[in-house]
């Protein structure tokens, strides 16, 4: 049973660091799983009126250092493959979080029940060619992007991971972790050290703001707007949905939701284009009610592993999914935001 479910293809220490002074908006969770930490930086200057206290949380730093990065992608990748010998949620939940934690916990539920003893398809995941892509930031919470190729998943796919904590004393954890075409990544724009640049969440630059992004798309799948490309994710998603609503005797409906906080706000690099790689994560909950004499068929043994209930009259599957996309220059031809990848994953299933 593959960790990596619910990936489509698009058809494809603390170290010192260089610290530069900062007294613009810092871009914040509205919460997190722990307590935002301040950097305890203070510069003292003596004026004429006294002393100066200059904030650390209003410098702008590099998020990591390039040991520090790469250390942090060697234990993520000896806790997630701990976890998938095992099937065992507590061996890598303190290395993941957000719209990961969800998706990846749900397999290994799921996986668990299935399989008591063990993932007896168990391959190590084995990464190579790692580029890693830090970028410079004021505040809490410091994160970076690293990507590589694999021996698993999506073919010729590079697997992009996005890493967060919330202060020096926190562990790095996997937010999001995509998969895309090694010949769609993006240049990431860099200034002259060498660091990428992040976008803030209301970045006027950008087609669509990346805060913006989640309601966007949730709302694109209700209603026909022209925000994104046609593709996998888009265009045809909302055929198939429309397609599985007209299956005689069930009745499928789609809800869908913007996760926007903490660790699952969305978070974006600059690229070299002037436009910017995005991450988000979005909730989906598909419902299907059964016409009266019609049995709802559940074949799929994830679903009936995470099943609470029973299907009498109804059937509801939760999704978590986490999506990178290409968000154009406002003054770009075509302003149409790209998708590049998305990967989802079941989280829960309720029968009643």
């Amino acid at each position: 049973m593959s960790r990596v479910l619910g990936v489509r293809s698009p058809r494809r220490l603390r170290e010192v660091r260089p610290v530069r002074r900062h007294g613009g908006p810092a871009w914040l969770r509205s919460y997190g799983r722990g307590v935002l930490v301040t950097t305890a930086v203070t510069a003292l200057s003596l004026t004429a009126s006294g002393c100066v206290v200059v904030r650390g949380d209003l410098e702008i730093v590099a998020t990591a250092t390039p040991s520090e990065a790469a250390g942090a992608l060697k234990d993520f990748t000896t806790a997630y493959n701990a976890a998938d010998k095992a099937y065992d949620q507590s061996l890598d939940a303190d290395r993941v979080t957000g719209a990961l934690a969800d998706i990846d916990g749900g397999k290994l539920r799921s996986g668990a029940k299935i399989n008591p003893s063990g993932n007896p398809e168990h391959v190590p995941l084995e990464l190579t060619d790692v580029k890693y892509t830090i970028p410079e930031k004021a505040a809490w919470p410091r994160w970076f992007v690293a990507d590589a190729a694999a021996n698993k998943g999506n073919s010729g796919g590079r697997w992009v991971f996005v890493f967060t904590r919330d202060g020096l004393d926190d562990l790095w954890e996997v937010s999001f972790l995509t998969i895309v075409a090694a010949d769609e990544m993006p240049e990431f724009q860099k200034d002259e050290d060498g660091f990428a640049q992040v976008v803030t969440p209301d970045d006027p630059a950008l087609a669509v703001a990346p805060a913006q992004l989640p309601d966007r798309y949730v709302t694109y799948l209700r209603e026909d707007s022209a925000v994104f490309a046609d593709g996998v994710y888009t265009s045809e998603e909302r055929a198939e949905r429309r397609q599985n609503a007209e299956r005689p005797g069930i009745v499928r409906q789609y809800i869908d939701e913007p996760l926007t906080n903490g660790d699952y706000a969305p978070i974006g690099l600059r690229t070299t284009d002037g436009g910017a790689m995005v991450f988000f994560t979005t909730r989906h909950y598909q419902k299907q009610t059964a016409a009266q004499g019609v049995d709802i068929p559940v074949n799929d043994a994830a679903v009936k592993a995470l099943m609470t209930g029973e299907p009498k009259e109804s059937l509801t599957l939760e999704f978590v999914s986490n999506q990178a996309v290409l968000d154009p220059a406002k003054t770009a031809a075509d302003r149409q935001v790209k998708f590049l990848s998305q990967v989802g994953g079941l989280t829960g299933a309720k029968g009643e």
